[in-house]
């Protein structure tokens, strides 16, 4: 049986900012701190722990049993990944503007938060979240016509339930999620899912989808009653990203931009399928909400595609996007297995 990845390695593999293109400097890197990774972690595996949700996980282990040289090479490795994404520059939309003092991502919104219901949609930009990935579902947004504001960290952690339910969708894009669920209170995380089991929908695009399962370590929303999520197969095969065949019920597959996103057994309706099987694309209720998940990038523009090849238009994939949105918001079932 293939051991789960250690919450500490998931967080050093998730720890750069989804930008549609691969990051020279972390390119170099990955050979060297792969190999002082995966020496670290099978001389000091500690032993399997099961959480409640009978996912097993790894629990930290000190570094004082190692040798020397493998310390040292370990440290350095933290040191230059950190520099490395610290150094990452993520472009934004021209139409963006960064707010001083607050997140690093939030950008203006395209409405003013109201609590007048005028925009029906809410659309995370807070800390965490790709800039990149940001302006795409905005893309996606404006080409169906739907109005949406958007709403960073700190915004979100000064409204209250009643306000957050004022919204029919919340929308998560991708990112960073441990970061996501880290600049959020633990109050903003249980009125969040408190509105989503009073009604309010939710849709969770790659790190928006690994936030919606159950866990402390990164503050997860809970939404899942209980179960976790762990990365698509091709995360262990050292894959990155890449175009990936989602298969969907009596259609056609669609190739689909897939960058370090979440599989999703154990919850849900199974919408899309990865290669391997595993659910890519799932639906489900928690308590009055409408919630879909999805582990791959519908919105991803032509742009992230360089260097792949995909046998789907991305003008396909990005009105497929614009579907699942509109099911979100408007509680409406796809077609699933």
């Amino acid at each position: 049986m293939r051991h789960p990845t250690p919450p500490w390695l998931i967080e050093l593999q998730y720890n750069h900012k989804l930008t549609g293109r691969e990051d020279h400097s972390v390119s170099a890197l990955k050979p060297f701190v792969s190999h002082q990774l995966r020496r670290a972690e099978l001389s000091q595996r500690p032993p399997i722990i099961q959480s409640c949700s009978n996912e097993a996980f790894y629990s930290r282990a000190p570094l004082a049993g190692m040798d020397t040289l493998s310390r040292v090479l370990i440290i350095a490795s933290l040191v230059l990944i950190s520099a490395a994404f610290t150094a990452c520059e993520v472009s934004r939309s021209k139409d963006s503007v960064p707010v001083k003092g607050g997140d690093a991502s939030a950008a203006a919104t395209s409405a003013p938060l109201t609590t007048g219901g005028v925009a029906p949609i809410l659309l995370f930009n807070g800390t965490g979240t790709s800039p990149n990935d940001v302006a795409a579902v905005e893309t996606i947004l404006n080409d169906n016509h739907l109005n949406y504001s958007t709403v960073n960290s700190s915004q979100l952690n000064q409204m209250s339930e009643s306000q957050i339910r004022e919204y029919r969708l919340l929308i998560f894009p991708g990112g960073n999620f441990i970061d996501i669920g880290n600049s959020l209170t633990s109050s903003t995380t249980a009125n969040i899912r408190n509105a989503v089991q009073n009604g309010l929908n939710y849709l969770g695009v790659c790190a928006g989808g690994f936030l919606a399962g159950n866990s402390g370590y990164y503050n997860g929303l809970n939404l899942t009653s209980g179960v976790r999520f762990s990365f698509y197969s091709a995360e262990n095969q050292g894959i990155r990203k890449a175009a990936v065949a989602i298969a969907g019920p009596g259609a056609p597959a669609l190739d689909q931009y897939w960058e370090d996103g979440p599989q999703f057994n154990g919850w849900g309706a199974v919408v899309g399928k990865y290669p391997d099987g595993t659910p890519a694309i799932v639906e489900g209720t928690f308590g009055s909400g409408w919630v879909i998940l999805t582990g791959v990038h519908p919105e991803a523009p032509a742009g992230w595609r360089r260097g792949m090849t995909f046998t789907t238009p991305a003008s396909v994939d990005n009105a497929y996007a614009g579907t699942l949105i509109q099911a979100a918001l408007n509680r409406s079932a796809l077609a699933h297995f």
